[in-house]
């Protein structure tokens, strides 16, 4: 049975090593130096992730120093989408996998990891669903929300995906703690680029389950991967067993290269 490889990362490499090691380990999986998926968490550091369109707008430049005035680091991702932010009050969870055609079910995992984040906000108490706000930040058809009322939603989860031959990456980010963080810095952000942002949409899972803290939420994701990845995986068809890998265990086997990003 493949092994599903679980590291939880205790220590930063720094906002654009942390960035560029999620591309070291999908080149390791492509190449087999890793065999079988692994999932890595991270609390990152303040941090504004621009998509390559912002960076063409006019207001970009601006918009770079409001992420630095609030104490966030500007970085531009490779994958696309728009300006969105976190800080160690979120996690970033990478999910690299072989995959031969790599591009299929490209869609599915969407699918797959949107229900899967959701059902784990569930189970904190977070009345969460999958699916795009109106106004929300770097908005996606996937985006994971939060339902505080009738009339108020906010987002609390992105994801995107990398593929490459052989393999493939989703990274999702979750704000889980400190939402108005977020609020505030993409409020300047979103108006130095021109673009439109309804500042309510912004928020973290505590909004709406008071008390859920970030360990809370990694307990509960790895509970869900074990009720529901080993049981299938992403495709339903697939069974895995899990074994945990100490981070100084990982970066020894795939050292970082944030060169290589």
């Amino acid at each position: 049975m493949t092994s599903l490889t679980w590291v939880e990362q205790n220590a930063s490499l720094g906002v654009a090593e942390d960035l560029a090691y999620s591309t070291t380990l999908l080149r390791a999986v492509q190449h087999g130096v890793l065999s079988g998926p692994i999932v890595r968490i991270y609390r990152p550091e303040p941090t504004v992730s621009f998509g390559q369109q912002d960076t063409r707008m006019d207001g970009y430049d601006k918009a770079v120093q409001h992420s630095t005035q609030h104490g966030f680091a500007p970085m531009v991702r490779k994958v696309g989408g728009r300006a969105a932010a976190y800080h160690p009050g979120s996690l970033v969870i990478d999910h690299i996998q072989p995959e031969e055609d790599a591009m299929f079910g490209f869609r599915q995992r969407f699918e797959y990891f949107g229900e899967l984040f959701t059902s784990t906000l569930q189970h904190l108490g977070v009345n969460a669903a999958v699916g795009e706000i109106p106004g929300e930040y770097c908005a996606g058809e996937y985006s994971v929300h939060a339902v505080l009322d009738d009339n108020h939603r906010i987002k609390i989860a992105g994801s995107a995906q990398r593929v490459v031959k052989g393999a493939w990456l989703f990274s999702t980010s979750l704000v889980v703690e400190n939402g108005q963080a977020v609020r505030d810095v993409l409020t300047d952000v979103y108006s130095a680029l021109g673009l439109d942002f309804d500042s309510r949409t912004a928020g973290a899972a505590e909004d709406a389950a008071a008390g859920v803290t970030v360990p809370d939420v990694i307990d509960e994701l790895l509970a869900q991967y074990q009720r529901e990845f080993l049981n299938g995986g992403h495709t339903g068809k697939d069974f895995y067993r899990l074994e945990g890998l100490s981070w100084q265990d990982l970066l020894r086997t795939v050292p970082s290269e944030p060169d290589k990003a």
